[in-house]
C-alpha cells in the first residue's frame, strides 16, 4: 500500500530528502497543536535534545527508521515487516511511500497521515513528520 500527502511538497527525483521529525510525546506534553505545522516552529527554537528534534537526510530508497539509526537516533521499533505500529509516525508535510503493511486501516493512510517508518521511504525532497506517534489512542493496541 502506498501512502503520501501532498501537503506543502511534490514529489521530485532528487536522490535524498531532508526529513525534519519531532517527537509526537514532546508535541503532547508541551501542549502544541500537532497539525498546524506550528509545533515544528516552535521545536526548532526549543531546547530539545536532538533525539526529539531534528532532521536526518534520507536516501530515496532507504526507510526512514534505518535513516534515523544511521543517524544515532533510537526510535520506537519493532516487528520491522509493517506488522505493528511501533515505529508509526504521522506525516505533517511532503510524501512518505509505503511498502505492503498489514495493521494501518485505509482512513489512517489516507486520512490521518499515519506511515510506519519501518517500510516508508521518502517520495519528497522535504519531509516533517512526529515519529513516536505509537502513543496516539488509535495506535495503542498494536503495539508490540
Amino acid at each position: 500500500m502506498e501512502r503520501s500527502s501532498d501537503r506543502g511538497s511534490t514529489a521530485s527525483s532528487s536522490r535524498t530528502a531532508t526529513v525534519e521529525y519531532l517527537n509526537d510525546e514532546v508535541v503532547a506534553d508541551r501542549g502544541w497543536d500537532p497539525r498546524d505545522g506550528e509545533a515544528f516552529t516552535r521545536a526548532a527554537t526549543s531546547d530539545l535534545p536532538p533525539e526529539d528534534y531534528g532532521t536526518i537526510e534520507v536516501e530515496r530508497d532507504e526507510y526512514v527508521l534505518e535513516a534515523a539509526e544511521a543517524a544515532g537516533l533510537d526510535w520506537p521499533s519493532s516487528c520491522r515487516a509493517g506488522a505493528c505500529t511501533n515505529c508509526a509516525a504521522v506525516v505533517v508535510e511532503g510524501e512518505i511511500d509505503m511498502e505492503l503493511q498489514q495493521i494501518l486501516s485505509d482512513e489512517e493512510v489516507e486520512q490521518e497521515d499515519v506511515v510506519l517508518t519501518c517500510i516508508g521511504t521518502p517520495a519528497s525532497d522535504r519531509v516533517k513528520l512526529l515519529y513516536n506517534a505509537k502513543h496516539r489512542d488509535r495506535l495503542q493496541n498494536r503495539v508490540i
